[in-house]
């Protein structure tokens, strides 16, 4: 693109603390605050807009290889640049699983070149996410993964989780459980509550997450090893989270945007015979919970109990969300509506636009401990920022979707807050039609 300035843009950069109107400007992809001498410069009134880093995502699934029919990493790339993130991290819940050097260096070799953002790579904990054989830690830390995770699978036996958190420690990465105990959620489609009840399927209870919170809290206990808690849901894990933290174990957490906004009341949808039925698309592990546990997570991000904002996009083809809600897959595509639902809800006054930009920039960058994206606005380097207008209104078109996965309750609701550019390397990876009507003619 040409060189640009991007004028009376609110600036908030939590790295370096600050939050001021401010201009920047990006000559030959590299980021300045003062444009310099010489150049020609396309001209932007940013007023009432927000610039920041770009946003990291701690949790998203790519999906390729194996389930290219779902996702691939062209598409989930520029689907993750839409939604405003530089930077995603991906869950090893591939095929092959990425529970080796090997499959990693045949998954860069093969996909790279296809990122339209930085792709930072989870390991799985056990070979082939079965829970039983600990990988090779120390090779896998070696060659530059940000942690490890059998995401969709619960480790288990807790003596290979020990193990994991004894070999990542010396290392200072976090290893990730799906904190939900796979017995007690066998056959569930939903949280399991008055909703489910009178739906008539089979319920995810709270206590499947709680118990796992639990054990993974004395485990970090016992080994001084960093937990992350995964996509946490439920009011009670939050207080427990909120504890071991006070008490100065190493563990962290996260929360989807679905979470933060839905409840288990979203997974009900009217038939053409008007009667209640469930709404697959509303199908997510773990399910959507109550009206009190929304209330809980939005509090516990706001006051820093939660770390980020981390979407858990989950892309399915139609064919995945057809059928019984037992046959349904599981999740949510979320790239392209994260911020907008984070957005919506600081219009209610649940969140903060400040603590909102945290959660998707400076949190993760912490929970990944140095071994992840840096998020900061610097000087001099290659541009890695979103430009966003937090009071833009719009409704959600999967239609209009660039991921393959068009699986979201959200469809048709009206959110406020979207991203009309994202800056990754120097380049523009997303820069919507909607940004050329701010074009300072004459400039």
């Amino acid at each position: 693109m040409s060189n640009l300035a991007l004028k009376g843009a609110r600036i908030i950069d939590p790295t370096s603390g600050v939050d001021a109107i401010g201009n920047v400007y990006v000559k030959d992809g590299v980021m300045l605050r003062e444009p310099g001498a010489g150049g020609d410069w396309v001209t932007y009134d940013c007023r009432g807009l927000v610039l920041c880093p770009a946003f990291i995502d701690l949790h998203c699934h790519l999906r390729e290889p194996g389930f290219e029919n779902k996702e691939t990493i062209a598409t989930g790339t520029a689907a993750a640049a839409a939604g405003g993130f530089g930077s995603v991290c991906a869950m090893p819940n591939t095929r092959p699983a990425y529970d080796s050097v090997e499959n990693a260096v045949r998954a860069e070799e093969e996909h790279s070149a296809d990122q339209m953002v930085h792709v930072y790579r989870f390991a799985a904990v056990t070979t082939g996410r079965q829970g039983r054989e600990l990988v090779d830690i120390d090779s896998l830390a070696e060659y530059g993964v940000v942690g490890f995770s059998d995401d969709g699978d619960y480790v288990w036996n807790a003596v290979v989780m020990r193990d994991a958190l004894l070999k990542a420690k010396p290392h200072g990465l976090p290893v990730i459980d799906h904190a939900q105990d796979g017995e007690l959620v066998a056959g569930g489609v939903m949280h399991e509550g008055d909703v489910s009840r009178r739906l008539g399927v089979p319920g995810m209870p709270s206590e499947a997450e709680e118990l796992a919170v639990a054990r993974d809290i004395a485990l970090a206990r016992l080994t001084g090893g960093r937990v992350h808690i995964a996509h946490v849901t439920t009011a009670r894990a939050l207080e427990m989270i909120r504890t071991a933290r006070v008490e100065g174990l190493h563990v962290t957490a996260e929360v989807t945007p679905h979470h933060l906004m839905l409840t288990d009341e979203d997974v009900v949808k009217i038939d053409k015979e008007g009667r209640e039925a469930f709404n697959p698309d509303a199908k997510v592990n773990p399910p959507l919970r109550t009206k009190a546990d929304t209330a809980a997570l939005q509090s516990g991000l706001m006051e820093g109990t939660i770390d980020a904002i981390a979407t858990d996009h989950a892309p399915h083809t139609e064919a995945d969300k057809s059928g019984s809600p037992r046959e349904v897959a599981f999740g949510i595509s979320a790239f392209e509506t994260a911020l907008g639902v984070a957005l919506s809800l600081c219009h209610d006054g649940k969140l903060t636009l400040e603590r909102v930009v945290e959660a998707l920039t400076i949190g993760p960058m912490r929970v990944l401990t140095g071994h992840g994206p840096t998020a900061g606005l610097v000087e001099g380097e290659p541009a890695e920022f979103v430009l966003f207008d937090p009071n833009s209104i719009w409704t959600v078109d999967t239609a209009a979707f660039v991921s393959k996965g068009h699986n979201t309750p959200l469809a048709g609701r009206t959110l406020r807050g979207r991203v009309l550019a994202t800056f990754v390397d120097g380049s523009a990876a997303c820069w919507r039609d909607d940004i050329e009507s701010r074009l300072v003619q004459g400039a």
